[in-house]
C-alpha cells in the first residue's frame, strides 16, 4: 500500500506523547507524498483511544486489543507488527526512540529484512541518485540524526528495502492536532488468530514504575547550567532565578557529569529534547551534543564569558559577563520591574 506507518506506544494507559508528535509528522509526510497516514495500538482496555488518534489526521487505525498485550512484551508485539507490515507493506515505518521502541523496531526490521535508523532527530523526503551506478531514487526519507558523538549531523538513506524504518527522539517532533473532526477506518487485529502461547515464556505479576519527579519538557521557561557556572554551589544562583521566573532548571552533559545537576535535568543529544518559550543558557558553551536539544526554544538568552563561545552564535541575546555577577542582578531587576 506504500503508506506511512506509525508506532502508538501505550504509557500508563494513554498514547505517548513521543508517537502523538510522530503522528503529525507522519501526516504531513503523507500529505507530501500523497498517500495514507497508518497507526496501530495495541494493549489493553483500549475503547475510545480511536478518537483521539485520528484527530492526528490518521487515515487507518489498526487496533489489537487484549489483557494479554498490556504492559508491553517483546515476542507478541513484535509478532503483530511483523504479521502487520507483512500485510499493509508501509513504505515507512516510525516509532520512538524509548524503551519500548528501542526494544521493538530493531527485531521489526530484522525480520523484515530492512534498515533502522536509530534516534532520529529530523525526518525529510528527498531524491538521491548513486554516483557509482547511477541509479536515481525518488522520494526517499531523509534519516537525519547527530553522529561521532554528536560532531556531525548524518543523513542516512534506505534506498532499496522496505518498509524506511526509523525511531525518533521525544521532543525533536511539534505535536499539533490534524482536525479534531477528522475520521478515519479503524481496522481491528484478531489476536487470537495470531498469537500462540510460545509468544509469551515470561508472566508479568506484578508491575512498579517510579514515576518522574521532574518533567522540564514542561516547562515554558528553562534556565540551564554548563560546566562554565563552576560548582554546585554556582548552580543555587539558577534556581534562585528559575524560582523568580516560574521556570525550570536544566544543565548540559557537563555540568551533570561535574555533579552540579541530576541527570533527570539534563538537555541535548544524550538528555532531553525542549522546546520552551525562554531558555536562558549559563556557562554553556553551545556544542552540538546540547544545542540539539534545545536549538528551537522560541527565545534563548545566553550567558557566558566567552564572547567567542558557539551558543552566541542561536542566541537572540548575548550577556558576556560572569554568572555570578550577572544573574544576582537579573533577579533584583525582575523582582523590581514585577512589584
Amino acid at each position: 500500500m506504500h503508506n506511512i506507518f506509525v508506532y502508538c506506544e501505550i504509557d500508563e494507559g494513554q498514547v505517548a506523547d513521543v508517537s502523538l508528535e510522530l503522528l503529525t509528522k507522519g501526516r504531513k509526510l503523507a500529505n507530501e507524498l500523497d498517500c495514507k497516514l497508518e497507526a496501530a495500538v495495541i494493549g489493553h482496555n483500549l475503547k475510545g483511544i480511536e478518537k483521539e488518534i485520528f484527530s492526528y489526521g490518521v487515515d487507518i487505525l489498526h487496533l489489537a486489543d487484549d489483557k494479554r498485550l498490556a504492559p508491553y512484551t517483546t515476542l507478541p508485539h513484535t509478532h503483530l507488527v511483523v504479521n502487520l507490515f507483512q500485510k499493509i507493506k508501509p513504505d515507512v515505518a516510525l516509532f520512538g526512540a524509548t524503551s519500548v521502541g528501542r526494544d521493538l523496531a530493531p527485531r521489526v526490521a530484522s525480520k523484515m529484512k530492512c534498515g533502522l535508523t536509530a534516534d532520529c532527530t529530523s525526518l525529510v523526503i528527498g531524491d538521491h541518485k548513486d554516483n557509482k551506478s547511477g541509479k536515481e531514487y525518488k522520494s526517499l526519507l531523509y534519516q537525519i540524526r547527530p553522529a561521532f558523538g554528536g560532531n556531525i549531523i548524518a543523513t542516512i538513506i534506505n534506498p532499496e528495502t522496505r518498509p524506511q524504518m526509523a525511531t525518533v527522539r521525544e521532543g525533536v517532533m511539534k505535536r499539533e492536532i490534524f482536525d479534531k473532526t477528522h475520521k478515519g477506518s479503524l481496522k481491528t487485529i484478531k489476536v487470537d488468530e495470531l498469537l500462540t502461547d510460545d509468544l509469551f515464556p515470561v508472566q508479568i505479576l506484578e508491575r512498579h514504575m517510579e514515576k518522574k519527579k521532574i518533567n522540564i519538557k514542561v516547562s515554558p521557561i528553562i534556565v540551564s547550567g554548563g560546566y562554565g557556572v563552576g560548582s554546585k554551589e554556582n548552580f543555587e544562583l539558577l534556581y534562585e532565578l528559575a524560582e523568580v521566573l516560574g521556570g525550570e532548571v536544566g544543565a548540559s552533559r557537563a555540568a551533570v557529569d561535574a555533579g552540579f545537576a541530576d541527570h533527570e535535568r539534563q538537555v541535548g543529544q544524550t538528555g532531553v529534547t525542549v522546546r520552551p518559550k525562554l531558555y536562558i543558557a549559563c556557562g554553556i558553551s553551545g556544542a552540538v551534543q546540547h544545542t540539539a536539544g534545545m536549538s528551537e526554544s522560541a527565545k534563548i538568552i545566553a550567558i557566558n564569558n566567552d564572547p567567542k563561545a558557539p551558543i552566541n552564535q542561536i542566541a537572540d541575546y548575548s550577556i558576556i559577563g560572569d554568572i555570578e555577577d550577572i544573574i544576582p542582578k537579573m533577579i533584583k531587576f525582575y523582582k523590581k520591574n514585577t512589584k
